[in-house]
């Protein structure tokens, strides 16, 4: 007979599986249905006017979510001590006999196991990126030179444009409506003029940049002209650890010396618990400003005045200003003795922390999405899919509603609206 068969039975059926770890399993604390065994907080509540035992009365029937509503500091109070219960042992693996915990212990083996071969799969991850890398390479250079107006296209790869694009029958009757007609051109791809006189695609990186709504909201109005002078941005890999560069190409300005800017990414060595890597550090590029023009800076004038002679004096001073060129200059990770100080300030390194997240998502598009498919966000295509989930939490906000409208109106919407203008989706960017 085995033991199982000693234990009473019971209907296991509503009961929650045993937690190991804290967690909340249920919503019970929080629920709106009443808590039997939950006390009334002792923070009096009475009004003018309004006797203690009518206070009591109110609040013997309120549940415990309006108490804690009630009760800011103690609902804070509650939700810090749930917060520091998750995670922490609840006793479960411990009651456990003797040879269960061994085999647990073995399974973590196993678990350590599979956790090397997840490490190796992502470094093989990485090493199939350096080598397709190689073969998108020469095609990166290629709209470089067409870009730049130092060469134009074939008219294989302008065919091919045509047939990759859903849009491709309307883009012609445009081009037949109007615009610069650009001179026959062979398929050796001989550098050939546009009548209109105009080299390459002007401002395309500009363009692409302020197609993309992350990049954009670090690009303000003053980086602009300096912006236009962008003439590339490509990726390397690291050789010797894992890790990425970004290079940013730029031709002759006003405003900086510089013709490349890079930025590199670092990750950890080990990848991270859900097996992809994790985010180490970022090493920038110090700009050489020309003169004045340092664009991440500004100039504060102010006047004071001497109180003993009357003199005025005006006083400049260079204070930070929010700029795109901000992004060659990225936020640091706290050291080791910085989070073991005991007066340390949480909020800035939440805020901190929230920099440096930011600063490593906008590295992983320019490598995932900008570089790869910058013509997409020059014409605005690339919105199309990265803003597919944003539409549709936009109609989850609005409910249907027809109260106001009468029948007419109605028919009138659906058979007398007017068609969107031509174009109108391609120019979403704007």
């Amino acid at each position: 007979m085995s033991s199982s068969q000693n234990i009473k039975g019971r209907d296991h059926s509503t009961d929650p599986a045993p937690t190991p770890q804290n967690s909340l399993v249920n919503d019970a604390v929080l629920s709106s249905r009443p808590a039997k065994n939950l006390g009334k907080p002792t923070v009096e509540d009475i009004g003018e006017g309004e006797d203690e035992d009518d206070a009591d009365e109110g609040n013997a029937g309120m549940n415990p979510a309006s108490l804690l509503a009630n009760n800011p500091a103690l609902l804070a109070l509650a939700q810090n001590k749930f917060a520091s219960l998750i995670g922490q042992s609840s006793g479960y693996i411990e009651s456990l006999p003797p040879a269960v915990r061994r085999r647990i212990d073995g399974l973590k083996g196993v678990q350590a196991q599979h956790s090397k071969i997840e490490s190796e799969f992502q470094m093989a991850i990485l090493d199939l990126e350096k080598k397709f890398l190689s073969k998108f390479s020469p095609l990166y250079e290629r709209r470089a030179e067409i870009i730049a107006g130092k060469a134009e296209p074939t008219d294989t790869e302008v065919a091919e444009g045509k047939a990759a694009d859903s849009d491709a029958e309307s883009d012609d009757d445009d081009d037949d409506e109007g615009g610069a007609k650009i001179t026959e051109v062979d398929d050796e791809g001989k550098d050939k003029v546009d009548e209109s006189g105009e080299k390459g695609i002007p401002e395309f990186w500009l363009t692409a940049l302020r197609t993309h709504p992350a990049v954009n909201e670090t690009i303000e109005d003053h980086d602009e002209e300096a912006l236009k002078s962008m003439l590339n941005v490509r990726l390397s890999y690291l050789d010797d650890k894992p890790g990425f560069k970004l290079h940013f190409t730029f031709g002759p300005n006003d405003f900086f010396e510089d013709t490349e800017m890079t930025k590199t990414y670092y990750y950890q060595e080990q990848v991270g618990y859900g097996g992809d890597f994790v985010y180490d550090r970022a090493i920038g590029h110090e700009i050489k400003w020309k003169g004045d023009k340092d664009l991440t800076k500004k100039v504060e004038i102010k006047k004071q005045r001497n109180k003993s002679t009357g003199r005025t004096r005006t006083i400049k001073k260079d204070v930070p200003q929010e700029s795109f060129f901000n992004f060659f200059k990225p936020p640091q990770p706290p050291t080791e003795d910085i989070l073991k100080r005991e007066d340390i300030d949480e909020d800035e390194l939440e805020e901190l922390d929230g920099k440096l997240e930011l600063d490593y998502q906008l590295g992983e598009e320019f490598k995932e999405k900008i570089i790869p498919r910058a013509v997409d966000y020059f014409t605005g295509r690339a919105l199309r899919y990265d803003g597919d989930f944003e539409d549709e939490d936009e109609e989850d906000d609005f409910e249907d509603d027809d109260e106001g409208f009468d029948d007419e109106d109605d028919e009138q919407d659906d058979e007398g609206a007017p068609a969107p203008a031509a174009g109108q989706e391609e120019c979403k960017q704007q």
